[in-house]
C-alpha cells in the first residue's frame, strides 16, 4: 500500500513538474507589450494631462441601416445560426409546435389515429348542420384565419 501511494505520489510530481515546465517553454517565445527602457519607451508612452497633442479620435460615424426587403426578413426567421443557408431541420423547425400538438402519446411518431382524430373534430366543428356533409359554405369556414395585426400606430389624427 505505501509503494501504491507513494507512486501516486511521485507520479503526480512529475506532471506538475512538466506543466511547470512546459509553461516556461511558452513564456520564452512572449514579447513584451510594452518596451522598456531608453528612447523606445519615451515613444511608446501616454501622453501626460496637460499635453496640447493629446486628442481623441473622431467619433466613427454610425452606419445607415439597409432595408430589408419582406422575403430577407421571412429567409432570416428560418435561418437560426445565421449561415446564410436553410437546412432541412431549420425548415421543419416552425412545424414542431403543431407536431407537438397532434402527438397526444408524445412519442415522436403520429400515428394515423392521431391524425385521425384532429381531422375528424375540425370535420364536427364545421359540420354545422349536422348531416355529415360539408356543403361549400361550411367548408369555407374551415380555412385559416388570416392573423390578426397589431397596428403599426396608435397616433391620434
Amino acid at each position: 500500500m505505501g509503494r501504491f501511494l507513494a507512486g501516486s505520489i511521485a507520479a503526480l510530481l512529475l506532471v506538475a513538474a512538466g506543466l511547470f515546465w512546459w509553461q516556461g517553454e511558452a513564456d520564452k517565445g512572449a514579447r513584451p507589450l510594452i518596451a522598456r527602457g531608453g528612447a523606445k519607451a519615451q515613444a511608446l508612452s501616454l501622453p501626460g494631462e496637460g499635453d496640447a497633442d493629446a486628442r481623441g479620435a473622431a467619433p466613427p460615424s454610425v452606419p445607415e441601416a439597409a432595408p430589408r426587403t419582406r422575403e430577407q426578413k421571412r429567409f432570416d426567421r428560418y435561418d437560426r445560426n445565421r449561415d446564410g443557408v436553410i437546412t432541412r431541420p431549420e425548415m421543419m423547425s416552425s412545424r414542431s409546435a403543431a407536431f407537438r400538438k397532434l402527438d397526444k402519446d408524445g412519442n415522436n411518431l403520429l400515428s394515423f389515429e392521431e391524425w385521425a382524430v384532429r381531422t375528424s373534430d375540425r370535420f364536427a366543428t364545421a359540420d354545422a348542420d349536422r348531416n355529415g356533409k360539408l356543403s361549400p359554405e361550411e367548408f369555407a369556414a374551415t380555412a385559416p384565419k388570416p392573423a390578426q395585426r397589431k397596428p403599426v400606430c396608435a397616433c391620434d389624427d
